[in-house]
């Protein structure tokens, strides 16, 4: 077996440490809170029922703002908690 194959195939298969990982899933979590939370109390997304709503009901609907907050913190925050964490093990 060619040495090359093997040490590519090692390093795809290398576990990554458990603190990376639900750093990773935090964000896709809580996306797929929000949704839950969505179909689960659908009246409380105001474009579906928009009879007598103001503009902070529509500006402000919980399930949309956890998802919202899940894109964010997948997006922005845990990359760079991911790459300390990664930096972190390196001698």
């Amino acid at each position: 077996m060619d040495t090359e194959l093997v040490g590519t195939l090692e390093r795809r298969i290398a576990r990554r440490p458990l603190r990376v990982v639900v750093i990773e899933a935090l964000g896709p979590l809580t996306m797929l809170a929000g949704v839950i939370w969505a179909i689960a109390q659908p009246y409380r997304l105001v474009f579906l029922h928009p009879e007598g709503k103001g503009f902070y009901d529509w500006l402000a609907q919980p399930p949309l703002l956890v998802v919202a907050v899940g894109v964010f913190f997948a997006a922005a925050i845990a990359p760079g908690i991911v790459e300390d964490l990664r930096g972190e093990r390196r001698p």
